[in-house]
């Protein structure tokens, strides 16, 4: 499909899944798979603002990867601060705006600080925004905003018979994006892995057999492609 034709989807999620795999393949320990993986990274954010997206996330570190071996854990944590020290400011001059989605407990004070640097250094671009879901759980995510809720019907500000969809909306990490239009999961496995349990209601999915390390921007291409032959029907008749 010529690129000039396509239809590209605004909000576009993804499963980086298989950094693991990648490296045992070769032979190799698992923390160079996730070394690999920063090229994916690196390339499908190029592609994501060259197609013009309007949001892009990447599901980085779950709340259950911490039940990873220490080692790996302790490596993600040093190998995500590195990579905004590499990456940050490429992205930034390409005009993207980065945003941390999840909780903050748990998370390193040097990374949790780096996060903070990166966000208010690209806070006034107005190009792709670039979530990255880091310490991030879909029923988390719908936890914290029940809580918040609460507490606003605790202090009267909020009836529980108006509550709608749009104010759980405005309850979730990114109460600014609406739902997402396309959700790309690596490595073939077929799930969603709590993931944007609320926000990817009526995307697309698709799943591709590239491992993470493998996936470019052209892979990027290949899903807006398949995207491009789906109907979307919205509960409805298309």
């Amino acid at each position: 499909m010529a690129r000039k034709s396509m239809k590209v989807p605004p909000r576009i999620a993804i499963i980086m899944d298989g950094n693991g795999r990648w490296a045992t393949r070769k032979g190799l320990p698992r923390i160079e798979g996730h070394r690999e993986g920063e090229k994916s990274v690196t390339s499908t954010v190029r592609m994501s603002v060259e197609l013009g997206l309007e949001a892009l996330t990447l599901y980085a570190f779950s709340t259950e990867n911490w039940r990873r071996p220490a080692d790996e854990v302790k490596f993600l944590m040093s190998f995500n601060r590195d990579l905004l020290d590499l990456r940050v400011q490429e992205f930034h001059e390409s005009n993207v705006k980065i945003r941390f989605m999840g909780r903050r407990g748990r998370i390193p004070g040097s990374l949790w600080n780096k996060m903070v640097e990166s966000m208010e250094l690209t806070r006034g671009n107005t190009g792709l925004k670039l979530n990255v879901a880091f310490n991030y759980g879909g029923r988390a995510e719908l936890v914290d905003a029940m809580k918040a809720i609460g507490e606003e019907i605790a202090s009267g500000r909020l009836k529980p018979g108006s509550i709608t969809e749009k104010t759980v909306g405005r309850h979730l990490y990114a109460p600014d994006l609406p739902d997402y239009d396309l959700m790309i999961r690596t490595a073939g496995e077929i799930r969603v892995s709590n993931f944007l349990l609320w926000e990817i209601a009526y995307a697309e999915l698709y799943y591709t057999p590239t491992l993470w390390p493998d996936f470019r921007g052209k892979h990027l291409v290949e899903a807006v492609e398949e995207y491009n032959r789906r109907i979307r029907k919205f509960g409805g008749l298309g």
